[in-house]
């Protein structure tokens, strides 16, 4: 039996969700944008009075563009790192493990960080690379260093690594979905054809599996774009993320026009890298589908 909406059913549907985007997303963003246009007194204050002032100390204060600069080849650097270490994870449970129990655990297995808190998975990073931590104390017991290395915590490298473990789930999952839906036929068909394991790797599965992966890649970009608690945690007194400066902004310094403007800035370049994503998904997915 087929059920046929009305227009004003489909209306009456939608409204709830469309409520509640617009009080806790349009409105907010409205809000941000109209006051990044204002401008802050000696107190911290808002004052009413319209001016570019705050975009253009954003783009000429190196402090702001190159924080913003970095922060994004950065993100690129991590989504790139989980997107190398997801596809032998994606690719071993999607082809070589064939029993669906092994295949169900091993993808739990994947989720199941989520079911953590995020400064407790981040602060075990600052645990584990401390200057008395795991690595060091591994590091002495086995007499590949003499003393503790203090430079590992508190650096762009302890950063890194720790938005790799926390991001490299969003990248995993949607490569294995990919990999799941391509048929298995044509696998089998490359190596009919007398191509190798890496061949078919490189030839057939990774193409086809690309939507996937630009998908999985810009999850971490952007997640990694927004973070602001692992430099905070791991990171040192030159690790600095654009969503660092954006909370100081807020909090420390008390000049909301300035951060709402560099808040705008960086929506906009999300959006910007929201949109290269989908138009090379829709590409690679037309591809797929011809």
């Amino acid at each position: 039996m087929t059920t046929v909406y009305t227009t004003r059913a489909k209306i009456l549907l939608l409204a709830p969700m469309i409520a509640w985007l617009t009080a806790f997303l349009l409105l907010p963003y409205f809000f941000i944008f109209i006051q990044s246009f204002l401008q802050s007194d000696a107190f911290g204050n808002v004052v009413y009075s319209f001016t570019a002032e705050s975009y253009i100390k954003i783009f000429s204060n190196k402090l702001y563009y190159f924080t913003l600069f970095k922060t994004l080849a950065m993100s690129c650097l991590v989504a790139v790192l989980c997107v190398i270490l997801s596809l032998p994870l994606a690719y071993f449970i999607a082809f070589k493990v064939q029993s669906e129990s092994r295949k169900t655990m091993l993808y739990t297995l994947i989720v199941l960080p989520f079911w953590v808190s995020y400064i407790v998975r981040a602060y075990s990073w600052k645990i584990i690379l401390g200057q008395f931590g795991i690595l060091n104390g591994f590091l002495m017991y086995t007499g590949i260093v003499s003393e503790p290395l203090s430079f590992i915590l508190y650096s762009d490298f302890a950063t890194i690594i720790c938005l790799v473990y926390i991001f490299t789930p969003f990248v995993a999952i949607p490569i294995y979905t990919a990999f799941e839906q391509i048929p298995k036929s044509l696998v089998e068909a490359s190596k009919d054809l007398g191509a190798g394991s890496w061949t078919t790797f490189t030839r057939v599965i990774i193409p086809l599996a690309l939507p996937g992966i630009i998908s999985g890649a810009t999850f971490a970009l952007v997640l990694t774009m927004g973070d602001f608690l692992a430099p905070i945690l791991l990171g040192g007194p030159n690790t600095l993320f654009i969503s660092n400066i954006v909370q100081n902004l807020f909090g420390t310094s008390n000049d909301k026009p300035l951060g709402s403007a560099l808040g705008i800035v960086v929506l906009a370049l999300i959006v910007l890298v929201l949109e290269v994503s989908t138009y090379f998904e829709k590409k690679y997915s037309s591809f797929k589908s011809s």
